[in-house]
């Protein structure tokens, strides 16, 4: 009997030891999210493979950090230790923590890393304490910072476009147009920032070209103000002819908060779209749901600024599964206008994004009054379409021209500009040029689901659930456990045991 639990005992210590050794050198979790937050994507594991030479990340995390963001910290150590299986050793990384030495503080801050203030519970007292949530990457002589590893952020997406960025020879050229009213890039700094990862971008003044060069992969046109010369169209459908692709954001209504009135705008391009099979109504779409402006209200003597619901902010939450829009969670437009297709047998109309179940037209002119109780029947419509791609093929060649009805929605400072907003103009370019499956991770994040958000069904069984589940385990255990004692007492009881 000793001797069985001996080797017993030795048989355990030898597998907890083999599974230790082979944890070191692989990595190996199970994934049961329903996006498959932590399942790497093919576009990763592509950058990993190709390595030619090592790649260190250096991740500088404070230790005694709360709970929520010690698990930010746990889990970009999971990802890093894939990293390093799927890159066969190429990845290297290491977690420091600034505190252990009182020099590294100061060098850190010269690489633009500064410390965070948490709220942290201690002693039933809360304080503010600070902490590090960043890293660097190095390879061979190039150095890309990440100053601060926010919870819940994309962290597949920075990790993987860095590495890439320091990678990678040659980029893909992308132009942005500029001459005719245009926002310049310092008002496309998310933008630039955004798209700079993966190409070299260069702007387009079409008055002192003759012609759009083929070298540019795709080329930006966000919210023209100036009348355009009917050469400049002529560019870009000679562009498009020759297998271009355009992306255009332009407003064919404005609205003036100052004059509380809106009316159409660029006719000339408006016009031009009609040629390429896009009709462009010049109104604005109006959507129950939709974002807010701020009004001050009179209450008593004192003045309070009262957030407003404004149909004319079309807040776009609903997607209907193109690949631009893959991720997203909510999309804000200014005064957009709705979109149809007149194209021929030689396009294919897509629509990529519309407006909720609620919506309606404005014809233009249109007064604003940001009192007016709006009513159901505003809204008879639903799913209109204000962003849209045409793909052409003619004699062979095929291009596209992607439209949004809405100049403003990308352009830094803007009214309703959100992160998503930035992200579906990204999407749009990698969508159209990039073949490395990166568009799929930008906005690939933890996504919080709360369980209030659950219809009241789907909430009930989950409460119930939560309380019966383990009581079930624990009746289920002793089930067993008892059937077994049972036929031990029974095989006990017969003459020849033992």
């Amino acid at each position: 009997m000793k001797k069985n639990v001996t080797l017993s005992a030795l048989l355990i210590a030898g597998i907890l030891i083999m599974i230790n050794i082979l944890s070191n050198r692989y990595f190996l979790r199970f994934d049961i999210t329903k996006d498959r937050q932590y399942t790497l994507s093919s576009a990763t594991k592509n950058v990993l493979k190709s390595l030619q030479d090592p790649v260190t990340v250096t991740a500088y995390f404070s230790k005694d950090l709360p709970a929520d963001i010690l698990k930010t910290k746990q889990d970009f150590k999971e990802m890093l230790a894939e990293y390093a299986t799927r890159s066969k050793g190429k990845l290297n990384y290491e977690f420091i923590d600034p505190a252990s030495d009182p020099d590294l503080e100061g060098k850190l801050a010269q690489q633009g890393i500064q410390p965070i203030m948490i709220s942290v519970r201690e002693k039933d007292q809360s304080k503010q304490q600070k902490a590090f949530l960043a890293a660097v990457i190095k390879y061979g002589e190039q150095e890309e910072i990440l100053p601060f590893i926010q919870p819940g952020s994309s962290m597949e997406y920075d990790l993987t476009t860095n590495i890439k960025r320091m990678t990678v020879s040659d980029k893909p050229f992308v132009g942005i147009i500029q001459g005719d009213g245009e926002p310049e890039l310092q008002q496309l700094s998310q933008l630039y920032q955004s798209l700079s990862v993966q190409y070299s971008i260069e702007t387009i003044n079409l008055t002192s070209v003759t012609e759009i060069a083929p070298r540019y992969r795709a080329v930006l046109w966000i919210k023209p103000m100036d009348s355009i010369p009917p050469q400049r169209f002529a560019m870009l459908s000679d562009y498009l002819d020759h297998g271009g692709q355009l992306i255009l954001a332009y407003d064919a209504v404005e609205g003036n908060f100052q004059t509380a009135q809106g009316d159409q705008t660029n006719q000339d391009i408006t016009a031009w779209l009609q040629t390429q099979g896009i009709q462009v109504e010049p109104a604005f779409a109006v959507d129950a749901n939709c974002g807010t402006v701020t009004v001050q209200q009179n209450q008593g003597f004192m003045v309070i600024n009262t957030p407003v619901k404004f149909p004319y902010l079309p807040l776009i939450q609903s997607f209907n599964g193109n690949q631009i829009t893959e991720g997203l969670e909510q999309v804000m437009l200014q005064f957009a206008s709705p979109i149809r297709s007149s194209v021929d047998s030689s396009g294919k109309f897509t629509s990529i994004l519309e407006t909720s179940e609620r919506s309606g037209i404005e014809r233009t002119p249109v007064y604003f009054d940001v009192n007016r109780t709006w009513q159901d029947s505003d809204f008879p419509m639903h799913q209109l379409t204000v962003g849209a791609m045409v793909q052409y093929l003619k004699n062979g060649i095929s291009s596209r021209l992607v439209v949004y009805t809405d100049g403003d929605f990308a352009v830094s400072g803007q009214r309703g500009t959100m992160q998503d907003n930035v992200s579906l103009l990204s999407n749009t370019v990698d969508y159209l040029c990039d073949d490395t499956g990166l568009v799929s991770l930008r906005t690939k994040a933890v996504v919080t689901r709360p369980i209030k958000d659950l219809d009241d069904s789907t909430r009930t069984l989950l409460k119930w659930m939560n309380f019966l589940l383990p009581i079930l385990l624990i009746i289920i255990y002793g089930f067993i456990r008892s059937q077994r004692q049972r036929a031990l007492r029974v095989k006990r009881m017969q003459e020849n045991f033992g």
